[in-house]
């Protein structure tokens, strides 16, 4: 970690915080907004944490948004991380020698793949243990938003292994702090630690080695959250990006974690306790309910010299986030081409939250070819929490040319190329009825430009229209230049949004997509627009189509919807505490920015 902050500082990647900043809320608060600066957004090194409420001082400094752009990226990968993704996209297409030259590089390639593996150590080679702390208390572990239940480890890289050892996992999992020795574990029910933990449980076991580290090489926590088959050790994606085996040394509980962590937390997690874990501001940008979750017991805790403590902060996009998922994004395309072939490329806009939105280029051959994809995304791994996805052909342009490819896409708009089905979600979703499970949509938008014309009126006089059948805040016509403008209408929801659409049909000539929102929401702010749509909708429940007509219920719900669960609020900074930030020189007034991301 020091050498890599080291090499951040050369690449004018890196800003030093030496004031002393408060590990409540207001570290960050600073981390949440630089990483909104998204390219000119830099790491950020605060040497002195301290605690208000605690009165006290840090022995280590925080590092916050590691990832902070792409050209950091590529310097924790140590190389192009196009290079990697085009690197598995060759070594998936090998095929058996012809001549001595491809017989040569068949060999070359096999040769590289020796440092894949990584390397046991003995005890004795490990460089964490230079100081044992007494409790998690000496951590600088941060409260990142005013309604989080407690501090919470936000990079803790999670190691587990199976009951005959036979395979090992390394997940990220956010941990609550709940007493002084004492974290309590939110893997979901579909990650391999909580498969494991099942396991265990089954075996008739009463404890569940776990180790987390925090620190080392950055490279950990990028495979952390890497979207691997099950069995296969994340760590072994580290020794085929850097060339070189990831060192791995033993804790006392039999788990092995990298030699150069900066700090190791070691225990178990206890098969018969569990204790409300949450609310917290997750990376959807909602507050996630409370839930139970296993309690895991700290028994050991090791501290590097001059160790550097790395954290996170989540919530409304975009953060540090967008770019790990812009790697995962790139390195797993080909090897989701080889389930689908057809598949072009796909991007996930990090305002859609990674699984909320996914947009995708297919070479269409058959009618209904794009329906057959998108139930391959939906059973495949961690595709298959993907809640909307939109398909497009491959004349359309590029998935990053977002001004050319929507109106593209809503020019191919047909309520009758809407696939809704259901299936899994992410546990943090909030927007369907049942957890981990819900409605999904998906759009066919290969076929040819439609014909039908709307008798389009300006905002102002269709917003008059509609408020001859219903009360109506404001209105916005988004893409006008489209067969199909998205009309998005503010209101203070009295009814179901299904009576409100059919009172709206009368005026059909005028529109084909409607979306209904909170009176809250900014219309001139499409991008938080997007982010709260496709945060707030189940397709089985939401979408309405009558007449080949369509309504979207991106609202709140409520009792009156058949939503029997606490909706959640979103993650607001603290004024005060931004005010406060401003006051002191550490951060500037940018309002423009805030407002942009609705900071407040």
């Amino acid at each position: 970690m020091k050498n890599f902050i080291e090499i951040l500082k050369q690449n004018d990647l890196l800003k030093i915080i030496e004031e002393p900043v408060d590990i409540d809320l207001e570290i960050g608060y600073i981390a949440y907004i630089e990483a909104k600066k998204q390219e000119k957004g830099k790491a950020l090194l605060f040497t002195h944490p301290i605690s208000k409420k605690e009165n006290k001082s840090y022995d280590f400094p925080v590092l916050m948004n590691t990832f902070c752009n792409e050209k950091a990226l590529n310097l924790i990968f140590t190389r192009p991380y196009l290079e990697v993704a085009d690197e598995i996209s060759k070594l998936l297409k090998l095929h058996i020698p012809t001549n001595l030259k491809s017989k040569i590089d068949f060999f070359k390639t096999l040769l590289s793949l020796k440092n894949v593996p990584p390397k046991r150590l003995s005890a004795k080679h490990s460089k964490f243990s230079f100081k044992t702390l007494n409790s998690l208390e000496e951590l600088p572990i941060l409260k990142t938003w005013q309604k989080d239940a407690s501090k919470f480890i936000t990079m803790g890289q999670v190691y587990t292994q199976n009951i005959d050892k036979t395979q090992n996992n390394l997940g990220m999992y956010r941990l609550q702090v709940s007493d002084k020795n004492e974290l309590l574990m939110h893997w979901q029910v579909h990650k391999d630690g909580a498969l494991f933990y099942h396991e265990y449980k089954k075996a008739g076991f009463k404890k569940m080695p776990v180790s987390i580290a925090i620190g080392g090489d950055p490279l950990y926590i990028w495979c952390a959250q890497a979207p691997l088959p099950k069995g296969i050790f994340e760590l072994l994606l580290y020794g085929f990006i850097k060339k070189t085996r990831a060192l791995l040394t033993p804790c006392e509980n039999g788990i092995y974690v990298p030699y150069d962590s900066d700090f190791v937390i070691e225990g178990y997690v206890d098969l018969d306790e569990f204790k409300l874990e949450g609310p917290f501001g997750d990376h959807t940008g909602f507050y996630t309910p409370q839930e139970l979750f296993p309690v895991m017991k700290v028994e050991k805790i090791y501290a590097k010299k001059d160790a550097i403590y790395q954290a996170t902060i989540v919530g409304k996009p975009p953060l540090e986030d967008k770019i790990m998922g812009l790697g995962t994004e790139r390195v797993f395309l080909p090897l989701l081409q080889t389930n689908i072939p057809d598949l072009i490329d796909y991007k996930m806009p990090e305002n859609g939250v990674f699984h909320n939105l996914i947009l995708a280029k297919i070479d269409t051959k058959y009618p209904a070819h794009a329906k057959q994809i998108m139930h391959a995304f939906w059973g495949m791994g961690q595709m298959s929490f993907v809640k909307h996805a939109i398909f497009v052909d491959k004349d359309a342009p590029d998935l990053n040319d977002y001004d050319n490819l929507i109106p593209y896409i809503l020019d191919r708009f047909n309520c009758k190329d809407l696939l809704i089905s259901e299936g899994i979600c992410d546990q943090l979703d909030h927007s369907s009825t049942n957890v981990c499970f819900g409605g999904k949509a998906g759009l066919d938008a290969t076929g040819a430009k439609i014909t039908q014309e709307l008798e389009l009126l300006e905002d102002k006089d269709l917003k008059a229209l509609f408020q001859t059948k219903l009360e109506i805040i404001d209105l916005k016509q988004f893409y006008k230049e489209s067969k199909n403008p998205i009309v998005c209408i503010l209101l203070d929801k009295k009814e179901s949004i299904k009576q409100s659409f059919e009172k709206l049909l009368d005026f059909k000539q005028h529109f084909s997509i409607l979306i209904f929102l909170d009176k809250e929401n900014q219309l001139e702010n499409p991008y938080m627009l997007v982010w709260r749509v496709v945060n707030n909708i189940d397709a089985k429940r939401d979408f309405y189509i009558i007449e080949e007509r369509i309504a979207i219920d991106a609202s709140a719900k409520n009792e009156m919807d058949g939503y029997e669960r606490v909706w959640p609020e979103e993650t607001i900074c603290s004024k005060e505490v931004i005010d406060d930030l401003i006051l002191r020189k550490i951060l500037k007034n940018d309002i423009q920015l805030f407002k942009k991301f609705e900071i407040f």
